[in-house]
């Protein structure tokens, strides 16, 4: 499965969009981060296996689309249901665009490589491999050093939701869940409806890739022309949107 290059630009520009509408005092310094990470976070899949979810060029970006959408959607479920609402829109949004910042790498440094060995793609389902020379941080680590490094603050909700977003598939998460008092129990809903809108878009993405046929492998494409072109490495992407 992949993107074309015109699903990708119109992907990254739902993504400003989104930033443009919700985000308020902060939004020089995540339009200065973005565009700073441009081409690796433009690029980048949203893990390294075809049978996870997203793992083609442009990934991250569709999949964070995704989990704004279906965060908005969760709050409003939540909220009909009888649950407190203790946060704000721009704080939820916020949390869904950067959940997975840390999966874009750093700066000339992504976190994912295209694999090349034929064998891991086509026996292990293996897209890309970590980059070996990007010192390991979990990955909502890295998220919140990367805001901190271009001098966006967080709310206590958004450091909550953005470190808490994997749940209890994460073992340091569980204290947070499974509260044996009162006291001790988190008192944001915040972290359990964007928990619940990425586990859902992952699991809705599996199932796209299911419905595609199950592809394990890509190809990589250079092309003079995008016109329904994929596109599966970082690599000559600014030349690519110029002509879209």
């Amino acid at each position: 499965m992949s993107l074309t290059a015109e699903q990708i630009q119109k992907n990254w520009e739902k993504h400003l969009k989104i930033v443009d509408h919700y985000i308020t005092d902060r939004k020089n310094d995540v339009n200065t981060m973005l565009e700073d990470l441009s081409e690796g976070y433009v690029m980048a899949p949203a893990s390294g296996k075809s049978w996870f979810h997203n793992a083609f060029a442009g990934g991250y970006v569709d999949h964070v689309n995704r989990v704004v959408e279906y965060s908005v959607k969760q709050k409003k479920l939540y909220q009909e249901m009888g649950g407190t609402i203790d946060f704000t829109d721009e704080e939820l949004v916020f949390s869904a665009l950067f959940h997975d910042l840390g999966k874009i790498g750093e700066k000339n440094k992504e976190s994912y490589i295209p694999q090349t060995d034929k064998w891991r793609q086509d026996k292990l389902n293996e897209m890309y491999t970590p980059n070996t020379e990007l010192e390991f941080m979990l990955v909502p680590d890295r998220s919140l050093f990367t805001l901190q490094n271009y001098g966006i603050k967080t709310t206590k909700n958004e450091y909550l939701a953005i470190k808490l977003h994997d749940g209890v598939f994460v073992d340091g998460n569980k204290p947070y869940f499974f509260s044996n008092t009162p006291h001790s129990r988190m008192k944001t809903s915040i972290v359990n409806i964007l928990h619940c809108a990425d586990f859902l878009a992952s699991k809705v993405e599996y199932d796209i890739w299911l419905a595609s046929g199950g592809t394990t492998t890509q190809k990589t494409t250079k092309s003079k022309s995008t016109t329904g072109k994929t596109v599966n490495s970082s690599k000559g992407l600014q030349n690519l949107i110029k002509k879209l």
